[in-house]
């Protein structure tokens, strides 16, 4: 029997791969992440019902027909600016919560947060998806309330404050909820709170028709910090709202504080 001759120095035998593990680039598992994240909450029926439909039906329905009285001027200009809030708030806290929630029960975040990827990265990719989807719900929402007559005023540079910190507001609470609650609790406190800011949060009824000691209460809520803000800049051409600017910093930062303090992983 011949003997098996060994491959020659440098040279690299047929069908042989020097392996090469590794994790990706930081930024690059981010991206990944943040596409997957959002493909997901695109495709899901139940998170376009809160994110597109049900705003777009708001906008459309109040804007036509006289069901509340939102004041002087144009209806589409007062609740153009509270729709956009309604947007940012569903797919912020509402839809965000819901998908951690199933994700952290089905024992998807337990995986991921075994992988390369870390926990604290994890949480930049699905905010990177909400952000993304925010971007297209304002881009449908704003095509749609031009369509229907609204005279937008204000700077832009305000508008764009008041959305970043409104998102990063909604999303602690979000997380919050989904890491402290079960699944199926997550699902039903999520859709009702998103029913009692929708209400109660000045995105389709003006404050001032609540009594005096309910306006003052109402007013300290994220939802109506945002859409109050957004009215002020887009329909009364307002400069920076800093009241409104102070109350989303607080809850954004309380909120985001405690997930990171108390989000259960399993």
């Amino acid at each position: 029997m011949n003997p098996v001759k060994p491959a020659p120095t440098g040279t690299r035998a047929t069908g042989a791969y020097a392996p090469k593990p590794g994790a990706a680039p930081l930024p690059r598992m981010i991206a990944a992440q943040a596409a997957l994240e959002t493909k997901m909450l695109l495709r899901n029926g139940e998170q376009l019902l809160l994110t597109v439909v049900i705003p777009t039906l708001l906008l459309v329905l109040f804007s036509t027909v006289d069901i509340v009285d939102t004041g002087t001027g144009e209806a589409v200009d007062f609740l153009t600016p509270g729709v956009l809030a309604l947007a940012v708030m569903s797919t912020a806290f509402t839809g965000q919560a819901i998908a951690t929630g199933f994700e952290r029960r089905y024992g998807v975040l337990k995986r991921l947060a075994s992988s390369p990827l870390p926990r604290w990265a994890l949480m930049t990719a699905k905010t990177l998806s909400v952000l993304v989807t925010e971007v297209l719900q304002i881009a449908l929402l704003t095509v749609i309330a031009f369509a229907l007559g609204w005279s937008p005023q204000g700077n832009p540079f305000a508008v764009f404050v008041l959305l970043v910190l409104g998102t990063a507001a909604f999303s602690g609470l979000g997380l919050l909820m989904a890491g402290t609650l079960k699944a199926e609790a997550t699902l039903a406190a999520a859709n009702l709170v998103f029913l009692l800011l929708l209400v109660g949060g000045g995105v389709v009824v003006p404050l001032d028709n609540f009594p005096d000691g309910a306006q003052s209460v109402l007013g300290l809520l994220p939802i109506s910090a945002l859409s109050e803000g957004l009215r002020d800049v887009l329909q009364d051409g307002a400069g920076l709202p800093w009241g409104q600017v102070a109350i989303l910093a607080v809850w954004a930062i309380a909120g985001l504080a405690a997930a990171g303090r108390f989000f259960r992983w399993e």
